[in-house]
Order: C-alpha cells, then structure tokens, then sequence
C-alpha cells in the first residue's frame, strides 16, 4: 500500500513539473543577435507595389523599400548585399512575420492602433494618403460619390477599413494583390480604386489614361514592422537610430525624389530628358 501511495505521489510530482514547464514561454533569442550571427538581414517587401516594391521588365527588383532594406542591411552588417527578399502581401505579411519567416516587414505598412497589438513598429518613414483612382472623364469627383459604386480596394490594407468610413455604402471589391485590383479597373469592373496615393501613382506613371483624384482623405505613416516581443528590443533601438540618421543626412528625401518624384520633380526630369534628345 506504502508502495502504490508513493508510486501516485511521484506521478503527481512528475505531472506538476510536466504542467509548469509547458506554462513558462520559451524566451526567443535576441533577433539582432541572431541576424548578425547568420549574415544576412530577412526582409518582406511588396514585388507589386510600384514605386515602393516592384518587379521590373528585366526582372529585377526595385524600389524605395528595396532600397531602404539594402540600406539598413549596410548600416547592421556592413554590406548592402547581405539581405534576402522575401514576397509578402497585405493578406500574409504579418503571419510571415510572426513565424519567423521574415526578420523585418518594410513593405508600405501603415501604423494603426490594431497593427501595434500584433506587431512592433519603428518609427515613419514616409508619410501617405488615402486617394482614388478613376479612368479619364469619370463622373467620380470625390469619395462620397462612391456610395452604390462598385470600387476596388486590396483586402487587409487600411484603404478597404476607411472606404468602408468614408463611403459606408459603396459596393467593395476586394482583392489580393494590388496588381489584381488595377487589372479589375482597367477591365471596368468598377468606377474606382483607392489605396494609398503612392501606390496609385505608380499605375498612373504606365498608364496615364487612369488620374488620381487630388483629394487625400487621411494621412498615415509607413513603417517598418518587427515581432513584438522582448527579443526585437535591440532591433527596434537600431532601425529607429538607423531611420533618425537617414532622416538627417537627407538619405530619405533623397529616396523620395528618386523613386516617388512631385509634380516639380517630373518637370525638371521631363526637361533634362528633352536635352538629352536634342
């Protein structure tokens, strides 16, 4: 009796230890850590996200976020060519993200208070606004007018959240990849996107039969995203020095000139290009 009383108080025991050591989390090592260790920075950007993140004709990958991720690559590990891209959509990004499967996002993600419950954001580094695309001639002025409009937006993505804000009543249309949306516009299968101006102004470089209505209706941050966890604090510390000394040095107004030119920008380009012809 003694014996089978000692057996049951050691399977108790055992039980207890098995339980509290499920309970305690696994601390994760440190990410910056692990990033230097293993050579080379993971990132997730956007390949469909012209100027930000796109796929040119010779296949080649470019871009703001492409060329901001070789930056950061430079400034943690001493050589611009030391990070892998990783394709991510609005859709997937942040799971890709907590998976581990990507060390950081830099992938035109704007801040939001839901976003900063599941992951961790640097500070901005390029400011945006929601606009609306529509073809040549349309009838559409203003966000308003999409009310009982089918209008395209690219689901997970802040646009599809504030539509549904500005225009409770318009008829959304929602897809995957931004490409597949402007697809959808250009095969008139509804009177608008909306997205971020500088994702639309891509399309409206190649394609200049569609025009970006001039009224913005929010005014948002892109950040760069990382796990939140205890692990990522150094991480964070690093891109947020890394983005303050871009921001002073002038690297950051520079990327924005070469890949997302105003109005003015375009001119000068336009002239210098007519020299060249002559």
């Amino acid at each position: 009796m003694f014996m089978i009383k000692k057996i049951l108080c050691g399977i108790v025991l055992f039980s207890v230890f098995i339980l509290c050591g499920c309970g305690k989390k696994e601390e994760l090592p440190d990410k910056l850590t692990v990033i230097k260790e293993r050579g080379h920075l993971i990132v997730g950007v956007k390949y469909d996200t012209k100027p930000f993140g796109f796929v040119d004709r010779d296949n080649v990958l470019k871009g703001y976020d492409i060329d901001l991720a070789r930056i950061i690559a430079k400034k943690i590990l001493g050589n611009e060519k030391q990070v892998v891209f990783k394709q991510v959509y609005p859709h997937n990004r942040i799971a890709k993200l907590n998976s581990g499967e990507v060390d950081l996002l830099i992938a035109t993600m704007t801040i939001t208070p839901q976003r900063e419950e599941v992951v961790r954001f640097s500070k901005p580094y390029y400011t945006v606004g929601q606009a609306i695309m529509v073809p040549q001639g349309s009838p559409v002025e203003t966000i308003a007018n999409l009310n009982g409009k089918r209008t395209i937006v690219v689901l997970g993505t802040t646009g599809e959240k504030n539509l549904r804000r500005f225009a409770p009543e318009a008829r959304v249309l929602g897809y995957k990849t931004y490409e597949e949306g402007f697809r959808a516009l250009r095969e008139k299968r509804a009177m608008a996107f909306t997205t971020d101006d500088t994702i639309l102004s891509g399309f409206a470089q190649d394609y200049p039969e569609f025009v970006i209505l001039p009224q913005r209706y929010t005014k948002e941050g892109y950040a760069i995203a990382m796990k939140k966890s205890h692990s990522t604090d150094s991480l964070a510390i690093d891109i947020d020095n890394i983005l303050e000394e871009l921001t002073r040095d002038g690297t950051l107004v520079a990327l924005k000139h070469k890949w997302v030119p105003s109005e003015s920008d375009k001119f000068i380009l336009s002239k210098r290009m007519k020299r060249q012809i002559k």
